[in-house]
């Protein structure tokens, strides 16, 4: 199978490493910077995103402009979209003449654009790139973890049964599973709110307010996740599973995990400009969250953890306050 995974961050090269350890596959990487591809070249390593992991022989590395990738496109049999969230839509408008499947790995909604609420990856893509054969690869993940061959579970999501195989035959080894679902919607909302509620998380960790509180922060998320996707129409059962509660365990818990670090800095008193400058990467809960309130406040749902990130994030209530805010609410039904 002919792999390529266009972006060379941490997940991009993860995931690319992990396919091109498989022998029946042919994986080629490719950075937007030309320099950044002919350093990871010399050196066999992604230095910057993945420092101490060896890059296969067998991964092919290139860089420069996409449209200079037009012949290596049309012969590929699967195409990876490694960008953040911001970089989506380009790469799709791009690419959306392909004839093989497309997916992404990015998690979170889109920036808000004119007058309209950011969207998630497959309503981009239904604006830029309908005839696209598309879908999404998703789930509890750390890069590190998939590149040092960690035990990892994915999974693949997408309306099309043979772009579910696509990324199952891509990906599936003895050292990630990947599992396939239909749901895009439940798959997408679960990986982007989930990384609102890993700064909070991160908040209730940093203000040390104890393991009870984590444990009720964290199941009281996960409705908050659950009730918008079932508002956008995705199936209730994804949320229970990996890219559901999967992945706001790990993302909520895990000392690799960027946004949860993001709430840790804020708990430390430094300003969210200092807590993002000193991850150096992107932390897609931070640029997402107002627009998961937006989604909400538009359907009607309720989402009060989100909205005290949103309100910290944004300096109008400090940490403490956000604490107060969520243990002074009225009581009510666990199930509402």
């Amino acid at each position: 199978m002919k792999i390529l995974v266009l972006g060379a961050g941490a997940w991009g090269t993860a995931l690319a490493l992990s396919a091109a350890q498989q022998w029946r596959h042919q994986v080629t990487l490719w950075a937007r910077a030309a320099e950044q591809a002919a350093d990871m070249r010399s050196s066999r390593s992604n230095a910057r995103y993945l420092p101490g992991v060896v890059l296969p022989a067998g991964l092919q590395l290139l860089g420069g402009s996409l449209a200079s990738l037009e012949g290596q496109i049309a012969q590929q049999d699967l195409l990876v979209i490694a960008s953040p969230m911001a970089g989506l839509r380009g790469m799709l408008t791009q690419l959306r003449a392909a004839q093989m499947p497309v997916v992404w790995l990015c998690k979170g909604f889109e920036a808000e654009r004119d007058d309209n609420f950011g969207l998630l990856g497959h309503e981009v893509q239904a604006q830029v790139a309908p005839a696209l054969q598309a879908g999404v690869l998703s789930g509890p993940s750390f890069a590190q973890e998939v590149a040092q061959g960690k035990p990892t579970a994915l999974v693949a999501a997408s309306a099309f049964e043979h772009v579910r195989e696509a990324m199952v035959e891509a990906f599936h080894s003895s050292s990630l599973r990947v599992y396939a679902n239909d749901d895009v919607i439940g798959v997408e909302v679960g990986g982007a709110v989930k990384n609102v509620l890993a700064i909070a998380t991160g908040l209730c960790d940093g203000l040390q307010l104890g393991l009870n509180a984590r444990a009720a922060l964290i199941t009281r998320g996960l409705s908050e996740i659950t009730r918008l996707g079932l508002a956008l129409d995705a199936k209730a059962e994804t949320f229970m599973g990996l890219s559901g509660l999967g992945d706001l365990v790990l993302t909520a818990t895990g000392d690799l995990s960027r946004n949860r670090r993001v709430g840790l800095a804020l708990a430390q008193g430094k300003s969210l400009q200092q807590a993002v400058e000193e991850l150096g990467h992107v932390a897609e809960g931070v640029y997402c969250a107002r627009t998961v309130l937006q989604r909400s406040r538009s359907l009607d749902i309720e989402m009060p953890i989100t909205e005290c990130v949103v309100d910290l994030l944004d300096g109008r209530i400090r940490p403490e306050q956000a604490v107060s805010r969520l243990m002074g609410r009225e009581p009510g039904s666990e199930l509402a």
